[in-house]
């Protein structure tokens, strides 16, 4: 029996070792970051680079925030971010359902199945034939560009994410509401969403980050500050000569703690969606 907890605590000891190691490898290039920020220009450029810092100092944080356009990026971002996860919702709630539903019906398969092969065509092959639309269009230097072209991307894997969740909601629950005078509509949103919040805040998530991080397309599709997105303004840093890395760091950092601050609030909530489904019973 003693030896056999022995065993235990070594697997044990084992496993939170490889566990440490592995977070530790995850979250160095963050800390890498925050330490970058936080060192003054002498300490970045130098030829020997080290976590410790000397003489830590915010000027590169006062540099971003009073000196650059940092905070109309930021702004853009979120507009633009939380454009596309409205749009990316509500279109991926009916169309999820309708995947999840109406798997009986002619084409229903047949529209999972193209909406599935989109997500294997890279974005990098759409760029000019979506650049010439939107020029056409007149929506170059627009928010209308970046909110068309990243729902466009958004909206399959979040319809997969609702029709995952939809599947593992019995159809009695339906039937229930039908027989009280319930539509199809108010069934959606009187039944299934109140059920369905680990869902939504997981697929809400999803689309937020990938416009939020997305810079591709905002960096072609948009030349001016007044439309610039975070991404595409943090690279503008990066000098034709020299680099602000300071300036560059401390803004990435400001760029990643909304992110930070919102999954250590919806983490739970997080789990339960992308976890939705998973299991029947």
């Amino acid at each position: 029996m003693l030896i056999s907890k022995r065993k235990q605590w070594i697997v044990q000891s084992i496993t939170y070792i490889v566990l440490i190691g592995f977070s530790f490898y995850c979250l160095f290039p963050f800390l890498w970051m925050v330490v970058t920020s936080l060192k003054p220009d002498n300490e970045i450029r130098t030829l020997t680079p080290s976590f410790l810092i000397q003489h830590p100092t915010i000027e590169h944080f006062i540099n971003v925030l009073t000196s650059s356009s940092f905070l109309t990026f930021f702004k853009n971002s979120v507009y633009v971010s939380l454009v596309v996860t409205a749009a990316s919702l509500i279109i991926s709630i009916f169309a999820g359902y309708a995947l999840s539903r109406f798997v009986r019906f002619r084409g229903v398969k047949l529209f999972g199945v193209a909406m599935l092969l989109s997500q294997m065509i890279p974005g990098v092959l759409l760029l000019i034939p979506l650049y010439l639309t939107m020029k056409e269009l007149h929506l170059i230097n627009t928010y209308s560009s970046l909110i068309l072209a990243y729902t466009t991307f958004t909206v399959p894997l979040c319809t997969f994410m609702m029709k995952g969740f939809f599947d593992s909601i019995p159809i009695d629950m339906e039937e229930s509401a039908e027989i009280d005078g319930c539509t199809r509509v108010g069934t959606i949103f009187r039944i299934l969403l109140p059920v369905s919040l680990p869902s939504l805040v997981s697929t809400s998530m999803f689309g937020f980050l990938n416009s939020w991080n997305e810079f591709m397309f905002g960096f072609v599709f948009i030349n001016d500050e007044q439309h610039r997105t975070l991404t595409p303004g943090i690279y503008l840093f990066k000098g034709l000569y020299q680099t602000d890395w300071g300036s560059m760091m401390a803004s990435s950092v400001l760029s990643v703690l909304p992110v930070v601050i919102m999954f250590l609030f919806l983490q739970r909530f997080l789990v339960e969606g992308m976890t939705a489904g998973a299991v029947k019973g």
